[in-house]
């Protein structure tokens, strides 16, 4: 997975948010951008934390900040503070919410066909179909 990098209005936003917050302490911008950074990637990545690039720091020192966050309830305040402006950038679609028509699954497509069809032959019966 190729590497997380935020926009500079994005890191501004977020850098605005952990200043006004009490018992964050930023201590130096471009660590705190990184650290974000690669938490954003752990999260896009679903990767373990021993797989952190080495670009986004050493990953046990990454994952105890981040759990201090987590127990400080950092990530959800963050959560909740962006919630109302969210960049719509990336988008997760889960079966869910994603449904196919039933013969998409094998269901007779006719009255009275009892055979069961894969996707791809419904596809091809119903190009058949309209030419």
């Amino acid at each position: 997975m190729s590497a997380v990098k935020l926009t500079p209005e994005r890191w501004s936003k977020i850098l605005d948010f952990l200043r006004e917050k009490t018992g964050i302490y930023v201590k130096s911008e471009q660590e705190c951008k990184r650290f974000i950074e690669a938490v954003l990637w752990m999260s896009r990545s679903g990767a373990p934390w021993r797989m952190l690039p080495t670009e986004y720091g050493k990953w046990y020192s990454v994952y105890r900040r981040f759990a201090r966050w987590t127990e400080q309830g950092i990530w959800e305040k963050m959560h909740r503070h962006f919630a109302d402006d969210p960049d719509m950038e990336h988008l997760i679609i889960d079966s869910t919410t994603v449904c196919a028509h039933p013969c998409a699954a094998g269901a007779p497509h006719k009255k009275g066909d009892n055979g069961r069809r894969l996707l791809g032959e419904v596809e091809a019966d119903s190009a058949r179909r309209y030419t």
